[in-house]
């Protein structure tokens, strides 16, 4: 049976305290026990449903994790206050001093801090590779590599990961594959392709509204129930923990998610039509010619697309900026960071979202000093925001 995210989060019965048709939203950072033996349980995690402070678990927070769960097709999963939380916990809760990474050149300006800046105090090494070469993969895998770590859909230079042969390199040498899966939830589910955790920002397509901040971790239950353990959990001690009001928004509006992802890919979709015929310099891995194209192909689930998120190459940091500029001025959409908003987002990856990778790695990854990336909105008239686009173009003798 084809798998289908939408509808294992549909068939869940999450029922609010007095039968609403939300799930009641939790008010307390501690929770009362009757018996003095089963708060002593909880604490050692053999009391089942039962709730101890809201660092560790939370009524809110659990429906949201097992939201997530369920769409991904993983046993368990844990919600953190970002995506930054969730990238970190995930990471330290597999690696030790002296351990060893092999990741993504192309990651998450953030997360790419985090790996190449924090990580060595602590003496985990990371090396870093092109994704999409496999060989360059192996190459870089050592005895005491723990962990390969990548993106779906690397940010920003869309490039496509293949989860399938990543996992089996990692399944090789004893080490696990965790996918950042922000780009492309629904579109691919990267647990039923071989990845051992999937991590997402719920604060991009997820949340859709850039209205709060989260993350989560999907896994199996066995590294969830480690994540939280009250005595050396990483999650539960270092905190990240989501507030359980944006919880429950959240988790309401997962359920629009897919209806969302189809209308943002429609609109990217149009668009790379428009920037070909426009012999614009672009990136769209709904693109025939896309390098990754033919591979997201047979990850994918068809019916959402393929992504709202594209990007073109004005080759210089000083056209992008005059180009955003005037479009934010003729209403395109909001020069701004962040993605998966219902308007049209903008940004100079390299100046943005990527600064905190140095030029020189920039370089090595392919990061153009032009590169405006898109995080296409759910417009009506996408025509009309294109004759927008092609207006700026025009002025700026860049078509």
């Amino acid at each position: 049976m084809k798998f289908d995210p939408v509808s294992n989060v549909f068939e869940l019965l999450q029922f609010g305290e007095f039968g609403g048709v939300n799930p009641s939203i939790t008010d307390s950072a501690t929770y009362t026990f009757m018996k003095a033996e089963t708060m002593t349980e909880t604490f050692e995690g053999t009391a089942e449903g039962c709730f101890l402070y809201s660092r560790h678990w939370n009524p809110s927070n659990k429906f949201l994790a097992d939201a997530l769960a369920a769409m991904e097709g993983t046993e368990s999963a844990w919600v953190t206050a970002s995506g930054m939380g969730a990238i970190t916990c995930a990471i330290l809760q597999i690696c030790r001093a002296g351990d060893h990474i092999v990741s993504s050149r192309t990651v998450y300006g953030g997360t790419f801090a985090f790996m190449q800046n924090w990580l060595p105090k602590y003496n985990i090494g990371v090396t870093f590779v092109d994704p999409t070469n496999l060989d360059e993969v192996k190459a870089a895998m050592r005895p005491n590599t723990r962990m390969i770590y990548t993106e779906t859909m690397n940010n920003p230079l869309l490039q496509i990961s293949d989860i399938p042969a990543l996992s089996e390199i990692a399944n090789q040498h004893g080490a696990k594959l965790v996918v950042d899966n922000t780009f492309t939830p629904l579109m691919v589910a990267p647990a039923q392709l071989g990845a051992h955790i999937v991590v997402y920002s719920l604060t991009k397509f997820i949340n859709g509204k850039n209205d709060c901040v989260g993350g989560a971790i999907c896994a199996p239950i066995e590294f969830i129930n480690a994540l939280s353990n009250v005595n050396d959990g990483t999650a539960m001690l270092l905190g990240p923990v989501l507030d359980p009001l944006r919880s429950s928004s959240v988790l309401k509006n997962l359920h629009t998610l897919h209806i969302r992802m189809q209308k943002h890919s429609q609109n990217a979709m149009f668009l790379a039509a428009r920037f070909r015929e426009s012999n614009l310099r672009f990136l769209y891995p709904g693109m025939e010619n896309h390098p990754g194209h033919e591979l997201l192909k047979r990850m994918m689930n068809p019916d959402f697309g393929f992504g709202g998120m594209i990007a073109i190459d004005l080759e210089t940091a000083d056209k992008a900026s005059r180009f955003m500029e005037l479009m934010e001025e003729r209403g395109v959409g909001y020069l701004a960071v962040s993605l998966g908003y219902f308007k049209t987002l903008f940004s100079n990856s390299g100046k943005s979202t990527s600064s905190e990778v140095p030029e020189d790695e920039q370089k090595k990854m392919g990061l153009s000093a032009g590169l405006v990336r898109f995080s296409v909105g759910l417009d009506h008239d996408i025509e009309r925001t294109w004759q927008k686009i092609k207006s700026c173009l025009i002025d700026l003798k860049m078509i």
